[in-house]
């Protein structure tokens, strides 16, 4: 059997994918592009495919809204916000995230 840490790796970033979006747009508005970009900066590497669903889903919950902004450089950009739904939710999220990470970090401590 060959095991493939990549793919736990994938799976690991993909659900914490989430929070770091809320995470971004609650330090203030941006487009995709912009999430996309800020994401490569923390070496979190997330294509379009992947992040036009996420925020289609994130503002059918009730958690981003969008509004459409002209551009000098091309079309009209959506940009993306939390909503005060959403500000709830991340923080929410957040502590659930550090308990997690506290036990997980406890866990593998000891082994």
């Amino acid at each position: 059997m060959s095991v493939n840490s990549e793919n736990t790796k994938a799976q690991m970033r993909k659900g914490v994918l989430e929070l770091c979006i809320l995470s971004i747009l609650s330090q203030g508005d941006a487009y995709p592009t912009e999430i996309i970009d800020k994401l490569k900066e923390t070496k979190l590497v997330v294509v379009e495919g992947t992040l036009y669903p996420l925020l289609t889903r994130l503002k059918n919950t009730g958690l981003l809204a969008y509004r459409w902004e002209e551009s000098t450089s091309g079309p009209p950009r959506k940009y993306y916000k939390l909503t005060e739904i959403g500000e709830q939710y991340l923080k929410e999220v957040q502590l659930s995230w550090f308990d997690l990470v506290d036990v997980v970090n406890k866990t593998i401590r000891k082994v």
